[in-house]
């Protein structure tokens, strides 16, 4: 099974930036499509982002021209660079991979303030 971890989530200003990393254990993320996911206050878990293994990209629509998904290889890690932050982008965000999807495992906090 595989586990990853989401970090770089922390507390900024509307406006702001912050750079999400996924990082996984004996798993690498070339082959897989990889997304990144939200949970806010209610239930409802979120699609953000995704990067195919084909290389295209998804993102949801509120979040197109602000947040940028990307792969690097030297480190293994997915990232989410996250521009222009705004007060509704906040949430705990998950990274999923290897065939699973959804709000699971280990997120990183994302809080925006007005």
């Amino acid at each position: 099974q595989v586990q990853l971890v989401a970090s770089g989530g922390g507390s900024v200003q509307a406006g702001g930036s912050l750079r999400l990393s996924c990082t996984a254990s004996d798993f690498s993320f070339v082959g897989s499509d990889t997304a990144w996911y939200r949970q806010g206050p209610g239930p409802e878990c979120d699609l953000v982002s995704a990067l195919l293994s084909d290389g295209d990209t998804y993102y949801t629509d509120s979040v197109k021209g602000r947040f940028t998904i990307s792969h690097d290889n030297a480190k293994n890690t997915v990232d989410l660079q996250m521009n222009s932050l705004k007060p509704e982008d906040t949430a705990m965000y998950y990274c999923a991979s290897g065939g699973r999807a959804g709000c699971w495992g280990q997120g990183t906090q994302v809080t925006v303030s007005s």
